[in-house]
């Protein structure tokens, strides 16, 4: 299952926990059937037949092919110089 680090869930949080957020807001990560490229968006909640990955308190929302394509995977993420979210993979230890 894919996990997080720090710096990631940290994220998630800030981007998920606001004012006007439902508490079950999550980020949704899915994935086009036809390659291996992600799209990442903050959601309200999970879509029927997500997984549902929760640690640190972030909730990261899976559709079944990105579930399937990451589940060995580690999500980190930072942010830049000019404020952007910068996702990235890799391989868990």
């Amino acid at each position: 299952m894919l996990t997080l680090t720090e710096n990631a869930s940290t994220i998630v949080k800030n981007i998920t926990h606001q004012p006007q957020a439902p508490d079950t807001a999550g980020l949704r990560i899915t994935s086009d059937d036809a390659s291996q490229t992600f799209e990442v968006t903050a959601a309200p909640t999970a879509h029927p037949g997500d997984q549902v990955v929760e640690q640190d308190g972030a909730t990261v929302y899976l559709d079944e092919r990105a579930a399937e394509l990451l589940e060995d995977k580690v999500l980190d993420a930072a942010v830049d110089p000019d404020g952007r979210v910068e996702f990235a993979l890799g391989p868990q230890a």
